[in-house]
């Protein structure tokens, strides 16, 4: 076999990998970079007031993880607060999101902040256990540690929450892949039927007007031009009648609007005089007056008997 041929048999370390998560990388060790750092390189965090007192009291543990890996802290530059000492393991990683600028009005950013945390840290807590990272929601950023799928996985679900999507579909759709992940029947299939799917229901607030115009069908052409007052006296006539004319069609259209006006008046006034309508208390008359006399002639000989025996 020809050292060509060894080449081609040895797997391509470029090629796509099916399940790249589970493929555990090599642990890097102090044997591996024995002479430490080649370059240096400082940065400094600001950290809050209140915070001052707790750094000093896990300052020593800092300085203890970091000189391992031959990085020097002073008290003024903070690497990382307890925590940090998993950031340095291969396997794990930390995601710092900011949230100020996802939504600019403050009351929905709080809001929406405190649905990530959930009653009590119980919606946090339950992200945390299903991404296997730890999760820390301080001001205008949410900090996650853990291994590089669960970062993604928490980026998700607080740049879904902060825009307006409930963390609990999310949430219910980890834990739908975790089930069937354990299934090996569905473990190479497409899982989005199983999966829910959020519908986004903005439902406007303004208030809607009572009367609702109804669009006629498009034209490309211009509405009708409205008439004016002129076009309205050459259509009628009245624009060729001279001055004492039209006062005299303008008091006769006067006095028969003022005619009708009347008659509905008196109508009214007289409405209150009319009387109303009786019913009328003649009975109606039977439709049958036959009498049968052979039933009448046979009670009156049964009366005449009962008497006689008593």
């Amino acid at each position: 076999m020809t050292e060509s041929d060894v080449e081609l048999e040895k797997p391509s370390h470029t090629a796509p990998l099916e399940n790249a998560w589970q493929m555990k990388l090599p642990k890097f060790k102090a044997e591996h970079n024995p002479h430490g750092l080649l370059e240096e390189s400082s940065f400094a965090t600001l950290f809050p007031q209140y915070r001052e007192q707790y750094l000093r009291q896990i300052w020593p543990l800092v300085e203890k993880t970091l000189g391992e890996h031959f990085i020097k802290a002073e008290l003024d530059v903070v690497e990382g607060s307890m925590t940090a000492k998993r950031v340095l393991e291969d396997d794990v990683g930390c995601d710092i999101i900011k949230i100020g600028k996802i939504t600019t009005n403050k009351d929905k950013f709080i809001k929406r902040r405190l649905r990530l945390i959930g009653p009590n840290g119980c919606t946090l807590k339950s992200i945390e256990l299903l991404t296997n990272c730890y999760v820390l929601v301080q001001g205008q950023t949410v900090s996650a540690l853990g291994p590089y799928k669960g970062l993604q996985q928490v980026r998700k679900i607080v740049e879904d929450t902060m825009k307006n999507v409930h963390p609990i579909y999310n949430i219910k759709a980890l834990m739908i892949k975790r089930e069937l992940a354990k299934d090996p029947k569905l473990k190479n299939e497409n899982w989005e039927r199983f999966l829910p799917k959020f519908v986004n229901q903005n439902i406007s607030k303004r208030k809607q007007p009572k009367k609702k115009r109804e669009k006629g069908p498009y034209t490309p052409f211009p509405p009708r031009q409205m008439e004016s007052k002129i076009d309205k006296m050459l259509e009628s006539g009245e624009y060729f009648l001279s001055a004492q004319q039209r006062r005299i069609k303008q008091q006769k259209a006067m006095t028969e609007k003022q005619m009708i006006a009347t008659k509905l008046r008196e109508e009214k006034r007289n409405q209150a005089f009319v009387p109303p309508k009786e019913q009328s208390t003649t009975k109606a008359s039977a439709s049958d007056t036959s009498v049968n006399l052979e039933k009448l002639k046979a009670k009156i000989k049964k009366a005449q008997k009962g008497k006689l025996n008593f």
